[in-house]
């Protein structure tokens, strides 16, 4: 599996900072993992329900650090891609 790289955060998040690109490849998260997380967090967002609690490990730390965007009005209304 190769390590996930920056332009495939950008194509699965769209425009994000180089820090939180960092933050997430230094998780050691896949591309298909990223993605199932991005889809994820719509997903509940979409429902206005958190979903089923995440075991500990990349995947949950991803889907964290993509909830906390949006909380910090990064995520949707202000204009971000992943929606």
């Amino acid at each position: 599996m190769a390590e996930l790289s920056e332009d495939d955060v950008i194509a699965i998040l769209g425009p994000v900072s180089d820090s939180l690109a960092a933050e997430i490849i230094g998780t050691g998260i896949s591309k298909d993992e990223l993605q199932a997380a991005r889809d994820r967090v719509i997903r509940d967002r979409k429902a206005h329900n958190p979903g089923a609690p995440l075991d500990p490990g990349r995947f949950a730390r991803v889907v964290d650090i993509l909830e906390s965007l949006r909380e910090r009005g990064l995520f949707g209304e202000a204009g971000s891609t992943l929606e």
